[in-house]
């Protein structure tokens, strides 16, 4: 049985999943490690972003992780077959239904932040995406040509109370082990998708988690309210768009998109999916800059939350911090190390 799964996928993908496998393998020996392709490479290849085998392998797997998929190279794919749609179909296929991205900023990059160090320093919230539903997956979903002329394209939101019961569960459970505090983001203001959220959030807290404390706030004041101070936040849960967003603002918090792993996570038992958020960055692929900390850092969460580790996750994310302390950086955090290079930096530290 495979343990771990790698899904470099396209761009710098591949780049930063190699520097996966060796601490991987320096780390935990014993684990079993497999690795296919996935995302535009494997359309290249299969004429499939995702196969039927490697679906199949990865819902068999412990845990997934994988690099980032995409590029121009498969802009004039069609839509079902591009990389993107491999993703959507990967995360379906698991069924991970939560995903957490942490927005957690190591103390010797607070400098590295667009925002000032006593904004930053000592962050740590969680942000939960609902991950399955919503406006990515709602039908229908279309671009049609209008009989005046000019064109009109359609996409649909869609949530129905056991998606966003699950996932405001998985929330309110992580907050009892944090600040039992929960932010929950939507746009009850002008979407009856935002106002069901909202409704269901509150009859779940009230039936179930009562001692934890509730925050509705709206997505576009929580984007806002992220910038000016976002120690208020622990725990924040949202839906699968605005989680999207406002999880790519919650990276640049911490110094750069390089920084920020994710998990997602279905029922108990089942495989979890992880990866760094930063995307294939088609214009630096290749180039051997790519910061790795991201994806080592997914690792972490995996050793973690699906493969019963926590030993060896407290060990890599205490080097990873030994690392940073000792000047590591890659040329997004404003160093010269190569991806490689931080890969060996946080070996040493291990």
């Amino acid at each position: 049985m495979t343990d771990l799964l790698l899904l470099p996928g396209d761009g710098i993908g591949p780049e930063v999943t190699a520097q996966v496998r060796r601490i991987a393998e320096a780390l935990a020996p014993d684990l079993a490690i497999a690795e296919r392709l996935f995302g535009g490479c494997s359309y290249d290849a299969h004429g499939e972003p995702l196969t039927q085998a490697v679906l199949a392998e990865a819902k068999a797997a412990k845990a997934v992780l994988m690099g980032a998929v995409g590029g121009p190279k498969w802009a004039g794919a069609p839509r079902d077959k591009r990389p993107e749609a491999g993703l959507l179909a990967l995360r379906a296929g698991m069924e991970v239904f939560a995903n957490l991205r942490p927005a957690l900023c190591f103390q010797p990059l607070a400098d590295a932040s667009s925002l000032k160090r006593e904004l930053v320093e000592g962050l740590d919230f969680m942000i939960v995406r609902e991950l399955t539903g919503g406006i990515y997956f709602g039908a229908p979903r279309f671009i049609e040509d209008l009989p005046g002329g000019g064109r009109r394209a359609v996409d649909t939101q869609v949530y129905t109370t056991p998606e966003i019961e699950r996932v405001a569960r998985v929330a309110f459970q992580l907050a009892r082990g944090r600040r039992n505090l929960v932010h929950s983001a939507e746009k009850s203001n002008v979407m009856d998708s935002g106002l069901l959220w909202r409704e269901v959030v509150t009859d779940l807290h009230a039936r179930e988690f009562s001692d934890v404390r509730l925050e509705h706030i709206l997505a576009d004041n929580a984007a806002m309210q992220m910038v000016k101070n976002p120690k208020q936040f622990d725990v924040l849960v949202t839906d699968n768009l605005f989680g999207d967003i406002l999880s790519d603002e919650a990276a640049q918090l911490t110094g750069s998109l390089g920084m920020l792993p994710s998990a997602a996570l279905g029922a108990p038992g089942k495989p979890g999916l992880y990866e760094p958020i930063h995307g294939s960055a088609p214009d630096i692929a290749g180039q051997g800059i790519a910061n790795p900390l991201a994806a080592i850092l997914s690792f972490e969460m995996a050793l973690r939350w699906s493969l019963d580790r926590a030993d060896l996750a407290d060990r890599l994310f205490a080097a990873v911090g030994r690392a940073l302390d000792r000047g590591a950086r890659t040329t997004d955090l404003g160093g010269a190390l190569s991806t490689a290079q931080m890969g060996d930096a946080v070996l040493a530290q291990l």
